[in-house]
């Protein structure tokens, strides 16, 4: 089959070059991405340019024109990987076969954007990732394949979101495979859409940790913002000290023992780490930053501090209610969001950003 492929970051360019390894033609690619640019390791355009695929701008898929073109090139699949652009719907029905996009989030229930981070936010145990066919709107339209994989206890956005990738690729791989054999075989799974939860862009309470949230919200909640030396699409988690100092929260885990002092009370402390309450049990917070600056725990904290978010911060937005429909648009890929992930692949391609 003839298949064109929508592609951005290094989810792209392993699976752009999947398709044109597999038996299928990748006949042209649609990626934001530009050749010349190594700042942040190989490009799709690169990868399309070493194979002698044509390119068009990733954005050319929210114009109904863009069907014309693909007719005119006999594409019969057209595949979305990290690839944020809404497709218009007379392009949706352009390829002979169908449109499949990679999500980095178990449809119907984590459908948006950033999935990886949101799961860890509200304390999963699993999560999985998704290649769906596309229909207009924002991850709608049957499932083809679907994989799970455990959480656990260390694992943060960045692992999560690198589990995203690894297992997308081999969903990639299975339609590969089932479109080269028999088309017929490529499942058709309806999407439960009084299951479905849509997760928007904002990051809850702006990415302040609320200690008056349960140990699950605000472990999670550093969990979600830990992309080691990567930049984060939810930025990096804080919480403001008795003095008002801005304080940057690397690293949390959960201790399982009840918390009877307020929360956000500072208990033991010392240069590694320091034990917090939240609303029901304490946790352990450590590698804590200061403009930047890795700094030791009790250098800035002592016990019975009481730590603080700012009074204006406004309340999550984008945790999803089943049924939520998605936004009209999704903006242009950027650093600071990625869902669709996913979307996000902030663990496999990004700039360091200050440690």
């Amino acid at each position: 089959m003839r298949i064109a492929v929508a592609a951005e970051e290094s989810a792209g360019v392993q699976a752009l070059r999947l398709v044109a390894g597999s038996a299928h033609e990748a006949c042209v690619v649609l990626t934001e991405s530009n050749s010349g640019d190594r700042t942040r390791g190989l490009t799709v355009a690169a990868v399309a340019d070493e194979l002698g695929i044509d390119t068009i701008p990733g954005a050319a898929v929210r114009d109904p024109s863009l069907a014309g073109i693909l007719r005119a090139r006999d594409v019969d699949v057209l595949l979305n990987v990290h690839s944020l652009y809404v497709v218009n719907p007379a392009v949706l029905a352009a390829p002979r076969f169908g449109c499949f996009n990679l999500h980095p989030g178990p449809l119907p229930r984590y459908a948006g954007l950033n999935t990886p981070n949101w799961a860890l936010y509200q304390g999963e145990t699993t999560h999985g990732v998704t290649l769906h066919w596309m229909a207009p709107g924002i991850d709608t339209g049957p499932i083809a394949y679907q994989e799970s994989f455990p959480l656990a206890t260390e694992d943060n956005g960045f692992s999560v979101s690198a589990t995203c990738v690894r297992e997308g690729l081999r969903l990639v791989s299975r339609l590969l495979d089932d479109l080269g054999t028999d088309p017929a075989r490529v499942p058709v799974i309806e999407q439960d859409v009084t299951l479905r939860r849509y997760f928007g862009r904002d990051v809850p309470h702006d990415g302040w940790i609320q200690w008056t949230e349960g140990a699950t919200h605000v472990a999670g909640l550093v969990r979600a913002c830990d992309y080691g030396p990567w930049t984060s699409p939810w930025g990096r988690a804080r919480t403001r000290g008795n003095d008002g100092l801005e304080i940057t929260v690397r690293r949390a885990h959960r201790t399982g023992r009840p918390a009877e002092d307020p929360p956000g009370t500072v208990g033991r402390c010392d240069s590694a780490e320091a034990w917090v309450a939240t609303r029901d049990e304490w946790i352990v917070i450590s590698r804590l930053q200061v403009a930047g600056t890795v700094t030791p725990a009790d250098a800035v904290l002592t016990t019975g501090d009481v730590l603080t978010a700012p009074e204006n911060v406004f309340e999550k937005r984008g945790a999803g209610r089943p049924g939520q429909p998605g936004p009209a648009e999704s903006p242009a890929p950027a650093a600071h969001m990625r869902a669709s992930q996913t979307h996000s692949d902030h663990a496999l391609r990004r700039q360091p950003a200050s440690d």
